[in-house]
């Protein structure tokens, strides 16, 4: 069984790449936001970017700063697929990954106007913001001290491959094609 994590900023390709894996190679999506999606229903709160961070933060501080992706990963696991987990937010999810056989983090990001221009395009309900708002949330979720909160640009810097997404989507599926080939997936 293979496991590819994935992690990067704000719209850069996050969703793009998991739905090529599963598309083209079959893997199995295990997603953060839709447990958190989850666990907020479950907590009678409201469903939008605020709440998703107090919740991730919070199941982190009760059990442990990999807690979320170690629960996907078990879920993973007992399927026995090649599995996606998206989206890795802190350096303790990606040290724990990395204690699985078969793991590799791949890191997507694009220029701030690009990735505004596609979170506001696709319209859930957790992207209609403005530019600035965009901006802060991501700088609040780029970097911490605490473990227990989102340090998107270390994990960044911890991924095997990064894949800058400024083109089109066929521009990004020759970079994710030119690493699988790379790793034999």
């Amino acid at each position: 069984m293979k496991i590819i994590g994935i992690t990067g900023t704000l719209g850069a390709g996050k969703g793009t790449i998991v739905d090529y894996l599963v598309d083209h190679y079959g893997y199995r999506h295990y997603s953060v936001r839709g447990y958190l999606i989850e666990e907020a229903k479950r907590r009678g709160m409201e469903l939008n970017r605020d709440t998703f961070v107090v919740v991730a933060n919070d199941l982190r501080a009760t059990h442990c700063p990999s807690y979320i992706t170690d629960q996907l990963y078990l879920q993973a696991a007992e399927n026995g697929e090649n599995a996606i987990i998206e989206s890795v937010r802190t350096p303790g999810e990606v040290e724990s990954l990395r204690q699985q056989e078969h793991f590799l983090l791949f890191a997507v990001d694009a220029d701030p106007e690009i990735r505004y221009e596609r979170v506001v395009g696709r319209g859930s309900e957790t992207d209609h913001i403005s530019y600035e708002t965009f901006l802060e949330n991501e700088a609040r979720e780029m970097s911490s001290t605490d473990p227990n909160h989102q340090n998107i640009g270390r994990c960044m810097q911890m991924a095997d491959h990064v894949f800058m997404n400024n083109g089109d989507f066929e521009d990004l599926y020759r970079q994710v094609e030119t690493v699988l080939q790379e790793i034999g997936a």
